[in-house]
Parts: C-alpha cells; structure tokens; sequence
C-alpha cells in the first residue's frame, strides 16, 4: 500500500487484471481542438472516404497514432485485443467501443473505472462531432468523420463550410 498524501485506488476490471484510478492531481481539463493539424494528418484526413472516421492520438504514451473507425464497431482499451490498444493502467480493459451508424459515430463506455470523456464531459454514449475531444485514461484524442460525410450532415454558414473550420 502507498503511504503519503494520496491512496491509489484500483479496480478489477477482469481475468485478476487491475485499473488505476486518477489521482487528485491529474489533468483532466478539456483542451478545445484549435486546428492544429499538420499537413499529412489534413491529408489522411482529407483522403477518408464516405462511412468512416479517424482518431488521432493527442496526448498519451503513443501521442501521433492514427486510427481508422471504418468498422460498425471499434473497440477501445487495454486488452491486446481491443481495435484500439491504449496500454496505460487508467485505461480499463475493455474501456469503450465507437460504434458507426451510416455516417455517423456513437461512443458507449463499457463501464470503465476512469470513465469516457467527450468535449470535456464524462459520458455513458455520446454523438461524436468533427474535432471532439475523446479522453480515455491518459489518452487525448480528436475525432474527424470523412469530409464528405461532414459536409452533408453539416448545417452551412454564409461562407460555404462547416461550422468547425476544418474543411476539406
């Protein structure tokens, strides 16, 4: 047992595995996407084709990984088997799975320890928009729907794009 300030905590989330919970201390705030992609991240992004997505890895152990949602159902956490492995102890096993519907994407938290956070918010099942912020454990990751399928769904201002400024 740590003895100090602060007691970790963990939970058992299957086969005698554990999860460490945040402490006090972690920074959990949101950080709004500003639009900071380079350039071959506007081009993957740019090339997705109708029907898929992709999450590109902020911050965390492997921050500039890309994942492509083109799958009705993506899993995501630490087990060796999750379509998105995301090795940290603050991510459960089987933390969350992205689900697609047509063209769009629906996030469902599997009852994990440290919970799913969209745009800052802890969420059960969340809608995903272009540029949300999906925080698992330690990970940031921002969240882009093919720009056709963006600028379909997109409601369109007086200058021709999507509200987000990302456009294709």
């Amino acid at each position: 047992m740590h003895r100090g300030a602060e007691t970790t905590r963990f939970g058992h989330d299957g086969a005698g595995d554990s999860t460490q919970t945040f402490g006090h201390d972690s920074d959990l705030s949101f950080v709004p996407f500003a639009g900071e992609l380079t350039a071959t991240e506007r081009d993957a992004i740019a090339a997705l084709p109708s029907g898929s997505a992709l999450l590109l890895v902020r911050s965390g152990p492997t921050a500039g990984a890309r994942y492509l949602l083109d799958t009705d159902v993506t899993t995501a956490g630490r087990h060796p088997e999750a379509d998105i492995f995301l090795d940290d102890v603050t991510v459960s096993r089987r933390h969350a799975e992205i689900t697609r519907r047509r063209t769009s994407f629906e996030i469902v938290d599997q009852r994990s320890l440290n919970g799913t956070y969209v745009n800052g918010e802890r969420v059960d099942r969340a809608e995903l928009s272009n540029g949300a912020e999906v925080r698992i454990g330690k990970f940031r990751l921002n969240f882009f729907i093919s720009p056709a399928d963006r600028q379909a769904a997109a409601p369109q201002n007086g200058s021709g794009q999507s509200g987000s400024g990302l456009g294709a």
